[in-house]
């Protein structure tokens, strides 16, 4: 096997998932994933600590994508649509490419529980970071950590519909609406 290969985080992303698919997560091990990926364990051990950690390789780049959108953004906007529009600029950044790639991982997520429980520990942890961006803005504590909560409901209603078989719309456009809908129910 080559010493080294190009796009050996994405691969092995591709190989996971699909073997994901095939034999479900917890029959799955590294080996095979490597193995899939044409790469070897080492390989795949210099990219990630454990198979979980495929799954979430994303989670730190969104997360730095997020606090540089909001820090450098337009300061004027109010909390909330401050982050809602990092939120679509990361979204079109990160996701859109990976549109089926992020589908696929999402539904193993939601069918592991662990793996769920691992899912809202990395958005709390984003929820945390967006409001402490938001409070580097100037931003008082309360009010920064309810425009972090109030856009995270917002990004998962969004992504939640993105994910859905023959939805095509990006989810840039999807944001707006379901913050939309978030305004609506907390007004009446």
């Amino acid at each position: 096997m080559p010493r080294w290969k190009p796009d050996a985080v994405e691969r092995l992303h591709t190989a996971a998932l699909e073997l994901f698919d095939e034999q479900g997560f917890e029959r799955t091990t590294v080996a095979e994933i490597a193995q899939r990926a044409g790469l070897t364990q080492r390989t795949f051990f210099n990219h990630f600590p454990d198979k979980r950690e495929v799954l979430f390789g994303l989670s730190a780049e969104l997360r730095q994508e997020l606090v540089h959108e909001i820090a450098t953004g337009d300061d004027t906007n109010p909390p909330l649509d401050a982050v809602l529009r990092a939120m679509a600029v990361v979204a079109d950044r990160l996701f859109e490419s990976r549109r089926a790639l992020v589908t696929r991982r999402h539904a193993v997520v939601t069918a592991n529980p662990d793996l769920r429980e691992r899912e809202l520990g990395k958005n709390a942890a984003l929820t945390e970071a967006i409001a402490a961006a938001l409070h580097e803005r100037g931003c008082d504590p309360d009010t920064a950590a309810l425009a972090a909560g109030a856009a995270m409901l917002a990004q998962q209603a969004a992504f939640q519909r993105w994910t859905r078989p023959g939805e095509t719309r990006p989810l840039r456009e999807l944001l707006p609406e379901a913050a939309e809908s978030l305004r609506a129910l907390v007004s009446s």
